[in-house]
C-alpha cells in the first residue's frame, strides 16, 4: 500500500467539535468505524486515512454551520460527493470532519430556454441526465463512473466527451460556496459572459475542496443530438491512429468522441466480451449532430483513416448497433481486470499535446514492458489524454515499487513533453510532488490564494499544495 503522509492533528480542537456537531446533527452524526473508513476510501493505491466523524448535511446553511463549528475549533473539513476520486482527494491525513453532501441531491432549477440549470453538488451525473431528458436536454461531461457533480467540479473532471463538450471549467457558469471562516458566496450568475471582477468560478472549479465547499453549481447544458453515430477503426500502430488523430482535430471534423484503446487493452476486451477485433491498437468514435451530419462525419472520417491504413472501419446510427461498437471501451475496465484475477487496477493518468500523444504512448508501452509491469492503456486522443492502468499485485512490495517508478517516470515524461501530471484525475495526495515541477514557481502562488482564503488550513489540509 502507498503511503501518505499523516499530519499533526488538533485533538483537544476535534474533541470539542464532535461534541458539538453530535448535539446538534444528531442521528446525522456518525463515528462508526465502517462509515469513516468508507469516507476515507480511496479507488486509488494510497492507504485510507479516516476523518474523526461524517456529518450528513442537506443544506447549504447546515454546511455554513458546520464550518463555522470546525473553524472555531481548528479541524479539518473534507467534503464528500461519491468517492470516486482517484488521487486521495477524500482522505483525512490530520483527521477532522467528512462533510458528506449526497444529501443535498435536488435539481433546483432548469432553464430550458437558456440552455442551463441549478443543482446541489449532490446530483450525479447519470440523476442530472435522467432528469433533463424529457426537455431534450443533456449534461455532456462523462469521467466514466456515476460521480456526483459537486465532486466533479471540485475536482475538474472531463471524460470521453471532452473533444467537442470541453471539461467542468467549460460548462460550470457559477457557484455558491462556503468558505473558510463559513461565510457563503456566490461567484456569478447565469449570463453566458462577464467581466466583473476575478473569475471566482475557475479558482473554485478544480480546488479540490481546498478553499471552499461548493452547495450549489449552475451548469452548461446541451440540447440532446438529433443524431448520433459511431463508428471504430483498427490500426498498424499506435502511431497511425494517433495520425489520424490529428488530422482529425486539423481537419475541423466536430468528433464528440475519439477514444484510444492500445492493442493490450483490445486482446483483454477480446478475451473478456467475447469480441473478435484484431489485436491491434483500435478507436472508437462518436459524431453527434443531424442525421445528414452524422453521415457526412463518418464518412470524413474514414477517408482520413484510410490514409493512415485504417483497417476494419466501421460506422452506424442505430442505437442497438452503436452499442455494440462501443462495447469494447465500456467494457475495458473490467476486461483490463480480467487479464490478472485477483490483482488491483490503479489507474494513472497525463495529457500532453496531441503532436506528442503516439510518442508517449509508446514510450509508456516500453517502460512497462522494462519494468515487467502489465499496464493496458486506454486514451482520450482527441484531447492528448491518456489513462495507464497497472495491474498490481498490492501485496507484493517489489511490484509495488516498480509501478510507483513507472507512475513518477510517466508524470516526468508528460510535463517533458509541455504537458501535465493530470489531464484529469487531479492532484490530491498522489500528484502533489509534480505539480511543482509542472509550474514552478505558480505553486506558490497557489499557496498564497490558500492562506489567505484559509488561514488556519481547515479546508481538505494536505491536498494539491506542498506541506
Amino acid at each position: 500500500m502507498v503511503q501518505a503522509t499523516d499530519l499533526p492533528r488538533n485533538e483537544a480542537g476535534i474533541a470539542t467539535a464532535l461534541g458539538v456537531l453530535k448535539q446538534q446533527f444528531g442521528e446525522r452524526f456518525q463515528t462508526s468505524d465502517a462509515i469513516r473508513e468508507q469516507h476515507g476510501h480511496t479507488t486509488t493505491w494510497i492507504k485510507n486515512q479516516m476523518p474523526d466523524a461524517v456529518v450528513f448535511a442537506r443544506t447549504t446553511q447546515e454546511v455554513s454551520e458546520i464550518v463555522q463549528i470546525c473553524a472555531t475549533h481548528k479541524v479539518p473539513i473534507i467534503a464528500f460527493g461519491t468517492g470516486t476520486s482517484l488521487e486521495g482527494q477524500i482522505n483525512a491525513p490530520a483527521g477532522g470532519i467528512s462533510v458528506d453532501l449526497t444529501q443535498m441531491d435536488k435539481v433546483l432549477a432548469v432553464n430550458a430556454g437558456d440552455l442551463d440549470c441549478r443543482i446541489q453538488p449532490g446530483v450525479t451525473r447519470e440523476a442530472l441526465n435522467t432528469h433533463l431528458r424529457d426537455q431534450g436536454l443533456f449534461f455532456p461531461i462523462d469521467p466514466g463512473a456515476n460521480a456526483s457533480l459537486g465532486g466533479m467540479t471540485a475536482t475538474r473532471a472531463s471524460g470521453t466527451n471532452a473533444v467537442r463538450y470541453g471539461t467542468m471549467k467549460d460548462n460550470v457558469l457559477s457557484l455558491e460556496a462556503v468558505m473558510a471562516d463559513g461565510s457563503i458566496i456566490r461567484t456569478g450568475s447565469r449570463a453566458r459572459k462577464s467581466s466583473a471582477g476575478y473569475d471566482l468560478t475557475r479558482l473554485m472549479v478544480g480546488s479540490e475542496g481546498t478553499l471552499g465547499l461548493i452547495t450549489e453549481i449552475t451548469l452548461r447544458l446541451q440540447g440532446i443530438p438529433e443524431a448520433i453515430s459511431a463508428a471504430r477503426c483498427s490500426f498498424s500502430s499506435v502511431d497511425a491512429a494517433c495520425q489520424t488523430v490529428m488530422a482529425v482535430i486539423q481537419y475541423g471534423l466536430p468528433v464528440a468522441r475519439i477514444e484510444l484503446l492500445d492493442a493490450l487493452v483490445v486482446r483483454a476486451v477480446n478475451g473478456y466480451s467475447k469480441l473478435s477485433l484484431p489485436e491491434t491498437p483500435l478507436l472508437l468514435l462518436e459524431f453527434h449532430g443531424s442525421d445528414a451530419g452524422v453521415a457526412e462525419q463518418a464518412e470524413t472520417f474514414g477517408a482520413l483513416a484510410e490514409e493512415f491504413g485504417g483497417t476494419g472501419y466501421t460506422a452506424t446510427s442505430t442505437t442497438e448497433e452503436r452499442n455494440k461498437l462501443w462495447q469494447a471501451r465500456h467494457d475495458a475496465y473490467w476486461a483490463m481486470l480480467a487479464l490478472r484475477p485477483g490483482c488491483k487496477a490503479v489507474a494513472t493518468d497525463v495529457c500532453v499535446p496531441i503532436s506528442k500523444l503516439a510518442e508517449a504512448v509508446g514510450l509508456a508501452e516500453a517502460k512497462a514492458l522494462e519494468l515487467d509491469l502489465i499496464a493496458p492503456i486506454v486514451g482520450h486522443a482527441g484531447d492528448g489524454n491518456f489513462h495507464a492502468s497497472l495491474l498490481l499485485d498490492m501485496d507484493d512490495a517489489d511490484e509495488v515499487a516498480r509501478a510507483e517508478s513507472f507512475v513518477s517516470w510517466l508524470n516526468d515524461l508528460a510535463i517533458s513533453m509541455d504537458g501535465t501530471c493530470t489531464g484529469e484525475h487531479g492532484i490530491g495526495q498522489g500528484k502533489r510532488p509534480y505539480l511543482i515541477k509542472e509550474l514552478g514557481g505558480a505553486v506558490d502562488v497557489m499557496g498564497a490564494i490558500k492562506r489567505a482564503l484559509d488561514p488556519d488550513n481547515i479546508m481538505n489540509p494536505g491536498k494539491i499544495l506542498p506541506g
